[in-house]
């Protein structure tokens, strides 16, 4: 074992904060919540408190949190690329007028969702022992694929020490290589500084006319993909697991794996029709699982059908390490549907690995299609390297305060489909954003900065 493999080490979730451009366009087919809520109101204000909120009563508990910034919305960029001219103003006009969902698209406040961000891979599970990230391409969504420039920026702007962290260019934005980062992708280990296994869960495969995928919404991630980060990463022999999503899974609404499982440690928490092969790669990680056993926790469809782990996020909660256990933590909508309620209330009872849950506030989130899992990237960190990276980012009592007094100064407390053509939201947007590159000591990381 190597030092790197043998040295302490943390994951630090880095929560998306929620962006003033918050609003409910509906955008991603696939998403049955997104959908479902398509141009109701939006409360910015309150989006971006209920995340603050989650981040704090998580760094309270002792794990470090670190905060991701929003991305400059409406993304004039954009825009312009696309053959509109004139002042910013008189392009949101014309942009509404002729095509609101282009509007709504680059309005979008969708980085919240960090999760999507990248894949990241620790240094115990890479060959030259360093970091790696990869943002996402987000080729699946129009919305989405505006993101990956801006999220490159953050990230190299955070762990800028090319001695600890690698940093590679997004896949290729095509169909055949989508990828949606984390979203997609586990790590599964017997301590966060031993060497794991990194499972990647695709739902299509791009280059196999043959394949059998989903056939009512799309699957996003494509196995070619995967494949490619693992060797972008350098992973370890035997560190990666490929596994393909039950198509009946996506087609029910579960658009990425982590709506319907999650993993930590040696802990897989996940539905019985997460997988198309079920066994097969219950079987593959824990022949490669390596000073630990295995803990599956298995959901059947009986206990909670896959129409209520959708309906509830589930699964799209953070399992945490506790000193007894692990710690689910879990969206308020959990105890709004009686199946997962009481599976909940079982699942704390019995003698499994899952000790406790909390409930936590998202819904504004939720409303979108984003449970507390989608919200946080999670970056696996040696002390060493957790010293190396930019610590501005992590949330303590003083940066929470200054975060909500900077959301209360500059967040509106409703914003609907018609605002997003307002060039005072865009001109809020751009001045909180810039205000905020200095709190957090980013630098000049968006467009309009520069």
């Amino acid at each position: 074992m190597s030092n790197t493999q043998s040295k302490r080490a943390v994951e630090v979730n880095f929560d998306g904060l929620v962006g003033p451009t918050h609003n409910y366009a509906g955008l991603s087919w696939g998403n049955v919540a997104s959908k479902s809520n398509e141009y109701a109101v939006a409360n910015p204000k309150q989006a971006a408190l209920q995340g603050l909120a989650k981040m704090k009563s998580l760094a309270d508990r002792g794990y470090v949190q670190g905060v991701l910034p929003p991305h400059e919305r409406p993304h004039m960029p954009t825009l312009r690329a696309l053959g509109y001219a004139g002042s910013d103003a008189a392009i949101l006009q014309r942009v509404s007028r002729e095509d609101p969902v282009l509007l709504a698209a680059v309005a979008s406040a969708s980085c919240m969702w960090t999760a999507n961000a990248a894949t990241v891979s620790p240094s115990a599970d890479t060959r030259d022992h360093r970091v790696h990230f990869t943002p996402a391409n987000l080729a699946a969504k129009f919305h989405r694929s505006i993101e990956p420039k801006i999220t490159a920026r953050v990230l190299k702007s955070i762990f800028s020490d090319a001695a600890y962290f690698a940093h590679h260019a997004p896949l290729p934005p095509v169909s055949q290589f989508g990828d949606e980062g984390a979203a997609n992708h586990t790590r599964l280990c017997a301590s966060y500084g031993a060497p794991g296994v990194e499972l990647f869960v695709y739902g299509d495969v791009a280059f196999d006319d043959h394949f059998y995928g989903p056939t009512l919404f799309p699957a996003r991630q494509t196995r070619e993909a995967s494949q490619a980060i693992a060797r972008l990463h350098g992973l370890k022999d035997g560190c990666a697991v490929f596994a393909q999503q039950n198509p009946r899974a996506i087609d029910a609404g579960v658009f990425h794996n982590d709506v319907i499982a999650v993993g930590n440690g040696p802990v897989l928490f996940y539905h019985e029709l997460a997988f198309a092969e079920e066994q097969r790669v219950l079987a593959e990680v824990e022949s490669r699982l390596q000073g630990a056993a295995l803990q599956p926790v298995r959901v059947s469809d009986q206990e909670v059908p896959l129409a209520d782990a959708v309906a509830s996020y589930l699964f799209n909660s953070q399992l945490l390490d506790t000193a007894d256990g692990m710690l689910l933590a879990v969206p308020g909508e959990c105890r709004e549907v009686a199946s997962v309620s009481r599976y909940l209330d079982r699942l704390v009872a019995g003698e499994g690995p899952i000790t406790a849950v909390e409930v936590f506030d998202v819904k504004q989130s939720m409303r979108n299609g984003g449970g507390p899992a989608c919200l946080r990237l999670r970056v696996v960190l040696t002390e060493d390297e957790l010293q190396a990276m930019h610590r501005g980012v992590l949330m303590t009592d003083a940066l929470y305060e200054r975060l909500t007094l900077w959301v209360e100064a500059h967040y509106r407390d409703s914003v609907s489909q018609a605002d997003l053509a307002d060039p005072l939201l865009l001109e809020e947007s751009c001045k909180a954003l810039d205000e905020l590159t200095g709190i957090l000591g980013l630098g000049t990381i968006y467009d309009f900065q520069h």
